[in-house]
């Protein structure tokens, strides 16, 4: 069985003040969730202090970008290396964020995976359309071809060092939402392309949803057989509503 995955995505927002307060609020809780890994993805700035305060905690720590390239001539990056001194666990590629307002390509994306698999951090490849792509059919085609960036660069064994996350566009912070079915559907193509490389990694792959996951939607989302947990944005920000959606993501026993 797959071990259900929950990972908060601060994106640009918090102060010292606000994350301090947020972290002693999240970690008690998070310390007793022993059947779900749950990890938080700071700023970069934040990292330090992040890494500090969840010492010893069950809360692991991720980073929300990472640099394609090793330490050198690349002012404004931030290398793999870099993030593995504050003890980042995980990092989050190829957001729609990233790819929307910085115009990262598939091939960056890919690249920013790798860099990150060299120094043993595990990458969050972030996969999804935006709602004109869905209302033209496009969802699979958009979603193969940011997939397949990375299994021609890294290859598919890659995978099982990764995490892969749907997250739709047009259900971030749009109002619009996508239903348990919707993203089960997308969730289960993913799987599926994955299976015809390799049973064994489609079998283990980490599949979260990252579209708007909330406490009451949370549970019907990771009911579905391909959903293993939730990117969350928004909902993070808030211990109790992070911590609601954590434990949503418990197996059934």
């Amino acid at each position: 069985m797959r071990r259900p995955l929950v990972v908060g995505n601060w994106k640009m927002r918090g102060s010292s003040h606000v994350i301090h307060a947020l972290l002693a609020a999240m970690r008690p809780g998070a310390d007793t969730i022993s059947d779900v890994d749950v990890c938080v993805c700071a700023p970069f700035v934040y990292l330090d202090q992040c890494s500090r305060q969840l010492a010893g905690s069950r809360l692991m720590l991720g980073a929300q970008n990472v640099g394609n390239h090793e330490p050198g001539d690349y002012t404004g990056e931030v290398s793999a290396s870099m993030l593995l001194e504050f003890g980042c666990r995980y990092v989050i590629v190829g957001h729609s964020e990233r790819r929307h307002h910085y115009g990262e390509s598939s091939a960056l994306v890919a690249a920013r995976f790798a860099s990150a698999l060299r120094h043993g951090i595990i990458p969050v490849l972030c996969l999804g359309e935006s709602l004109r792509e869905r209302k033209s059919g496009s969802t699979c085609n958009v979603v193969n071809e940011q997939l397949d960036a990375v299994l021609d660069l890294c290859g598919v064994a890659s995978l099982q060092r990764a995490v892969v996350a749907y997250e739709p566009v047009w259900a971030i912070g749009t109002g619009h939402t996508a239903s348990a079915e919707q993203a089960q559907a997308v969730h289960a193509h993913i799987r599926q392309r994955i299976r015809r490389l390799s049973a064994e990694v489609a079998d283990s792959l980490q599949l979260l949803y990252g579209g708007s996951v909330k406490p009451d939607n949370a549970h019907d989302l990771f009911a579905m057989p391909d959903i293993d947990g939730g990117l969350v944005g928004g909902a993070s920000l808030d211990a109790a509503a992070f911590l609601a959606v954590c434990n949503a993501a418990k197996p059934l026993s």
